[in-house]
């Protein structure tokens, strides 16, 4: 599902018109952002959670030349499905 999809389908079931719907995801992706950049962790109760984690440096290898390259240590986010999401995929 793409950005425009998900917008499509938020207005569709909530009554909002497009352009409040991508107002209204816009801010989501806006405050999760923002949150997990300062390092907290965003919990939606039965949804899931968006948990920032740090990466340490490392060795990784170029999957062209077999050669080994230095990995700087960077900052990712990891997604958590809930209960109510892995209820309804099963």
């Amino acid at each position: 599902m793409t950005k425009a999809e998900l917008i499509t389908a938020i207005s569709e079931k909530s009554g909002l018109n497009k352009n409040q719907s991508k107002d209204a995801l816009e801010a989501f992706l806006d405050t999760v952002t923002t949150s997990v950049k300062a390092g907290s962790e965003v919990r939606i109760v039965g949804f899931g959670s968006f948990v920032p984690v740090d990466r340490a440096a490392g060795m990784a290898r170029n999957p062209r030349t077999g050669a080994q390259v230095a990995r700087p240590a960077s900052k990712t986010v990891r997604f958590r499905p809930g209960e109510g999401l892995k209820t309804a995929l099963n």
